[in-house]
């Protein structure tokens, strides 16, 4: 049917397009990246724009949200620079760390994974960030304890963590604006069917 068709047809009310109603989409395959970057002009089109290039995803239009694994989330190697389409929106859990001249930028992300205690199964993961100005042994302990206050506020009576991993970015910068970034980015999703409308 063409567009044509489908107007005259939903104009004479003969028929409906078929619309499918889905849920909540679920973030699924992940990758980890990160990147410095420094400039004396600015921050955002200057040592953000090199952290990211320096990270492989400076041509993507950059999403950050809040930091909840699903249970189907699998991190996968990171994909060659040409696989991301320039303009494409990437969504990521992002620590994002600035500083001036002489100061140190550290960014760093701990994420963990939960699973039942009755069963073992997968349940999710949990995930915290550092975006300040410590030292990597400092950034470390307190996402080491970030982590943990997380994970015993609402999870550790149904749940094991385990499987933990850390990754941190540091440098001290020696122009006027720096940025050190860690991400995990989303590349695929999960759109779970609930139904579909206009079926006569």
């Amino acid at each position: 049917m063409n567009k044509n068709s489908q107007k005259l047809l939903l104009k004479e009310g003969t028929s409906q397009e078929l619309k499918i109603i889905t849920s909540t989409r679920i973030p699924k395959d992940f990758f980890i990246t990160t990147g410095i970057g420094e400039s004396d002009i600015t921050v955002h089109a200057g040592s953000y724009h090199l952290a990211l290039k320096e990270a492989g995803i400076e041509q993507c239009n950059i999403m950050v949200y809040s930091s909840i694994l699903s249970g189907i989330a699998t991190e996968i190697p990171k994909p060659d620079h040409d696989k991301l389409v320039h303009g494409s929106v990437l969504e990521s859990i992002m620590a994002n760390s600035t500083a001036a001249k002489g100061q140190r930028a550290t960014a760093g992300i701990i994420f963990g994974w939960l699973y039942d205690k009755s069963t073992g199964k997968k349940f999710g993961g949990l995930v915290c960030e550092y975006n300040e100005n410590g030292t990597e042994e400092e950034a470390t302990d307190k996402l080491k304890k970030s982590l943990k206050v997380l994970y015993e506020n609402g999870y550790s009576d149904k749940y094991h963590m385990k499987d933990i991993k850390l990754i941190t970015k540091s440098f001290v910068a020696k122009k006027k604006y720096a940025t050190a970034l860690v991400a995990l980015c989303f590349v695929n999703y999960v759109f779970p069917v609930l139904g579909i409308t206009g079926q006569n």
